[in-house]
Formats: C-alpha cells, structure tokens, sequence
C-alpha cells in the first residue's frame, strides 16, 4: 500500500493575526488530473497522532472504499488556545471560523486540485473541536455540507445556535457520543455531563430535519473509541 505524505506548513491568518501550523495529508495517488475531496480537521495533531487518520485514509483509498481525499490537520497551541477558537463564548471563535472558510478554503483550492463545491468539504472534531466543526458548517454551509462529530461539547450556546439555524437541506451530520460520558473530567477539571446535552442536540437536529447520523458507543470521552470509529465516519461520508 502506497502511503501519503504530509506536509507541515505554516500558515498567516489575516482573521486571527497569528500564524497557525498546518499538516496536510496529500494520497499517494495525487495527480492535478482528479479532483480531490477535502477534510478539515480541528484538534489536527490529534487527529494525526492518536487517531492515525493518515494510515487509515491510505488504506480506504487504497481499497476504493472512499473517494480521494485530502485530509487538513489545524493543530491547537494550548487548552487556552483551544477555548479561545472553538467554543462561542470564546473571544476568538469567530475569527477562528472566518479563517476556516475564508483563508483555509480558497487557500486550499489554489494550492489543491478540488472540486471547489461544498458538498465535497467536510469538517471533523472531538469535543470542543467537534463544536467547532459544527459551528463552522451551520455559518457557511455553502462551504462545508459535511460534518463529523466525535464526541462535541454542547452547551445553551451551541442549542441557540443550532436551533435559529435555517441550514438544514444543505449540511449531512455524523454525530457520536458515548454512553460512559455522563461524567467527564474536562481540561478545567471540573467533571460535566456530556452525553444528555449530546442527546438534546441530536433530538433538535431531528426535529429540525437535519439529514444525521447519531450513534451511541459503549464507552467514554477518549481517543481508544474516536479513533476506532473514525473508518465508519470516513466510509460514511466519502464513501465512493
């Protein structure tokens, strides 16, 4: 099997006014002949390292059971820096959007032979990145109709939001949550119920007529249950 390769660049954020590191997984089969999918991934380096998302888009491009993809880690520096850009209430949160549609998108469109169409972007996180990932898509649906949660922080704010969304006929939501997340010890230490906010959401996303898919796994809030279901979510959404 022909592995990929990975690029680690560094990028300057107009939005942000930093520079934010990138890894950008490129097929062993890329050729400026095909058109590419593209998958953005916030929390990348974990993405990268603990879920081997790389090794295992290999092998499912490899098998033909998903489209050609192109897989776009964006690293978090610190827990700080990962409340600032990914929950609302976050004083960077909205820079952090507008960077992920407006400066990593067309960036990505020159650099990349991709199809250039929402429908064929996709976003991905755990927890607070999966927030994120949700958020950005309900903002510019246009620019990401695909939507993978592994596990999302869901607060009032994140409800509010989903619930004055009109965005509904153009997203398609693959949502987990475990069932062992009633007790999560967050970064902060504080312990918080994730799995009935997570089922509160996905009862508004129904009821609002969201195209989803919702699954409950036997486990918790950690990477030993994302990184085994990532084959699923990636054969969900890009399968060929």
């Amino acid at each position: 099997m022909d592995k990929g390769n990975v690029k680690d660049i560094l990028f300057y954020s107009e939005a942000l006014q930093e520079e934010i590191e990138l890894l950008i997984y490129v097929p062993a089969n890329y050729t400026p002949l095909y058109k590419y999918n593209i998958l953005i991934a916030s929390d990348g380096k974990d993405y990268f390292q603990l879920g081997g998302i790389t090794k295992l888009a290999d092998e499912l491009i490899d098998n033909y059971e998903i489209e050609n993809l192109i897989i776009v880690g964006v690293p978090y520096k610190n827990i700080n820096d990962r409340r600032k850009k990914y929950i609302p209430s976050g004083e960077q949160h909205e820079a952090y959007l507008r960077f992920l549609a407006h400066e990593l998108v067309p960036y990505l469109d020159r650099e990349y032979s991709t199809f250039q169409l929402g429908t064929t972007r996709g976003v991905i996180g755990d927890s607070m990145a999966a927030t994120v990932s949700l958020l950005v898509a309900l903002k510019y649906p246009n620019i990401f109709s695909k939507v993978i949660l592994q596990s999302p922080y869901v607060d009032e704010d994140v409800l509010n939001i989903v619930s004055q969304s009109s965005s509904q006929e153009l997203l398609s939501i693959y949502h987990i949550i475990g069932k062992g997340e009633n007790e999560v010890v967050t970064t902060d230490k504080t312990v918080k119920d994730f799995l009935t906010p997570n089922r509160k959401l996905h009862a508004l996303l129904k009821e609002k007529c969201f195209t989803t898919f919702y699954d409950e796994f036997d486990g918790n809030h950690t990477w030993k249950y994302w990184k085994p279901d990532l084959r699923r979510a990636l054969i969900e959404n890009f399968s060929e």
